[in-house]
Order: C-alpha cells, then structure tokens, then sequence
C-alpha cells in the first residue's frame, strides 16, 4: 500500500479533522482516506457551483425593460386582477 505524508497543515484544520475522526470513531489516518474515497466517488456533476447550476435549472429571461418598468408592469397586473375586483371587501 501507499503512504501518503501531508505537511504543513493548518493546526486548526487538523484539529477538527482530529475531532471528525474521534467522533466517528476512525483513527486520523482511516478518516483521511475515508474523505478522499467519498470525494473521488462523486461523480464530475457535484463539481458545479450550485448557485450556477440553479440558474441553469429554473432559467431566466432577458428583458429591454428597466427594472422599474418591470415593477410598474406588475403593479398594474396586480389592480388589473378579477381577484380584487369584488364590491364585498372582508374589511371594509
């Protein structure tokens, strides 16, 4: 088997990979390799920036309006509504 030496680690990141190790009851050296394992497994998707991946999922539009033309558009749309158009108003 391989060895593996990793110098100069940050003593904070040490410590709490220490403390990971101890918690799952694995010594430092099994829960290196079981990180490494876990994160090679992924597959290349888990790569993107989730932020981007979003966008990419739920799209978005391009618009020549400004953004307060935007707004006023959908205030109007909003008075425009059947829905408030009852003469009956819970509170009047």
């Amino acid at each position: 088997m391989a060895n593996l030496q990793v110098r100069d680690m940050d003593n904070s990141l040490y410590q709490s990979l220490k403390n990971r190790a101890a918690s799952e009851k694995r010594s430092i050296s099994q829960e290196v390799i079981y990180i490494l394992e876990k994160y090679l497994a992924r597959p290349k998707s888990m790569d993107v920036n989730p932020t981007e991946e979003f966008l990419q999922l739920c799209g978005s539009w391009e618009d020549d309006r400004s953004a307060e033309e935007i707004v006023a558009s959908i205030r109007d749309r909003r008075n425009d509504s059947p829905r408030f158009a009852s003469s009956r108003e819970l509170f009047d």
